[in-house]
């Protein structure tokens, strides 16, 4: 598509709607989102991005093939299941690191957090795969 306008929106749409899959990403540990919705939503960016500029410049703006996206995604979600195998917990079990830092801050670390982002980049590689496929196939 050639509309300047869209173009033009886009390049300050997309930015907007990765950080926002983001935000839901972390967000969704504790209430409403997490790895699925923050995946649904980063794809549909890039989507919007290969719509306006086309499938080559959305290829080569993921700099990664949406199947390797993906198979990381699932290297994260196993790796937070046999996590909690070397601790000595079942497969899947939600294991918490909470640092202690020096200022005033908690950060916790957790195996759902890492499930959730393994989640996170399967949704975003399988859909970014599955919608450039589709395009470049010119349906």
């Amino acid at each position: 598509m050639q509309s300047v306008i869209l173009r033009a929106g886009t390049r300050l749409l997309v930015s907007l709607i990765l950080m926002f899959s983001v935000y839901i990403l972390f967000r969704g540990h504790n209430q409403p989102g997490g790895g699925f919705i923050g995946g649904l939503i980063a794809a549909s960016g890039i989507i919007l991005y290969s719509v306006a500029f086309g499938y080559e410049m959305a290829v080569r703006a993921l700099r990664a093939p949406g199947v390797s996206i993906a198979g990381l995604g699932l290297v994260f979600a196993l790796g937070a299941g046999v996590a909690a195998v070397f601790a000595g917990e079942p497969f899947l079990t939600g294991l918490w690191y909470i640092p202690h830092l020096d200022m005033d801050i908690k950060l916790a670390l957790s195996t759902p957090l890492l499930f959730d982002i393994g989640v996170y980049f399967v949704v975003v590689g399988a859909l970014t795969t599955i919608a450039l496929e589709l395009e470049h196939a010119g349906l």
